[in-house]
């Protein structure tokens, strides 16, 4: 969903305007077609996002913390849907991913897990898990795995490159931000 914002004066980094829009809004223009139900991935009040009209998943008791206690609530989510065998993440903080991203994740992944590498490596969030691995992915969790990268590594993902300009450009400082408005505008 997107950290703390530490660098950017806190908040939400996913209610960080880009170019005169929420990075959460740019982000679901282009996920939302890739993937179905959807839901955001979220600790504290979900007022915040209630305009969205999505179900707020926060972090699960007793689970890490971190970006992987979102993946496990997601999945734990996600295993209560009829006939869903994938859940697709995308970090909130990225507010363009690849519109291919979903497609190419799964054509790589089969039954399994998939994980997209950019230009500066791997995109441990931007990345395809089976509902299935849920019970082992707690089990790595209670044994102290902490990181997505890593738990995707025990999971054997197929790793898919992608390289468009702005694919998981993260908005981690504002120069972030000003370098996704220059591409978005195209300057």
């Amino acid at each position: 969903m997107g950290g703390r914002a530490t660098r950017m004066g806190g908040g939400d980094k996913a209610l960080i305007e880009v170019a005169g829009r929420a990075a959460i809004d740019r982000l679901l223009d282009r996920f939302a077609s890739q993937a179905e139900p959807l839901a955001l991935s979220a600790n504290g009040d979900p007022a915040r996002f209630a305009r969205l009209r999505l179900p707020v998943l926060a972090d699960r008791p007793g689970d890490p913390e971190g970006p992987l206690a979102g993946v496990l609530a997601g999945l734990a989510w996600a295993a209560a849907l009829p006939g869903v065998t994938h859940l697709a993440t995308v970090p909130g903080d990225a507010p363009c991913p690849p519109a291919d991203l979903v497609a190419r994740l799964a054509a790589a992944a089969g039954d399994g897990a998939a994980v997209a590498h950019g230009p500066h490596g791997v995109e441990p969030l931007d990345a395809l898990w089976p509902v299935s691995a849920l019970g082992r992915l707690e089990a790595l969790a209670r044994e102290g795995l902490r990181s997505p990268k890593r738990a995707l590594e025990a999971l054997g993902a197929a790793a898919v490159s992608f390289d468009g300009p702005l694919d998981f450009l993260d908005l981690d400082e504002p120069a972030d931000v000003a370098r996704a408005e220059r591409l978005l505008s195209g300057r």
